[in-house]
């Protein structure tokens, strides 16, 4: 695999993210995309839903993994050996790869999404909580997609 090419995908524009995943996709011996919901993450909080999403990916794989490395300080319940890793996405190549996935899939959801309820503009902020967001929020209210127990602090 050109591991040259892998980089924290915060720090990658979505051009290159989307360039970068089709390739992972493609040479990967095994990928999944795990997703926690809304209602979930205000049931459980953001951070066991995460662990949740992890968890599903590891699910979603049709190979049993020999060792799991995760980003952060905790890892997800998963029949095999992990390994959390802070800041893992600058340090280990199958972090950055598996967040440049996850990445490119929340910004396809978002997009598709965005046909779906175009007055939040999600296709533009992907969700993050932007000004433009935040407003958007403020005018519209909260959407079926938006965590509830998010507290989100409005301009002006």
């Amino acid at each position: 695999f050109p591991v040259h090419l892998l980089n924290d995908s915060k720090k990658l524009s979505p051009e290159k993210r989307e360039n970068i995943s089709i390739i992972i996709r493609h040479l990967a011996m095994d990928w999944a995309t795990g997703w926690a919901w809304p209602g979930e993450i205000d049931r459980v909080n953001i951070h066991h839903a995460t662990l949740l999403a992890m968890a599903r990916a590891v699910r979603g794989l049709t190979l049993e993994p020999h060792f799991i490395y995760v980003d952060g300080k905790f890892v997800p319940r998963v029949k095999g050996e992990c390994e959390a890793v802070v800041k893992g996405d600058t340090k280990i190549h199958e972090i950055m790869a598996a967040s440049i996935l996850a990445k490119t899939a929340r910004d396809i959801w978002m997009v598709q999404y965005s046909q779906q309820k175009p007055e939040y503009e999600f296709h533009l902020h992907k969700g993050y909580p932007t000004k433009r967001h935040r407003l958007l929020v403020k005018k519209y209210g909260i959407s079926p997609i938006h965590r509830k127990s998010f507290k989100i602090t409005f301009p002006g």
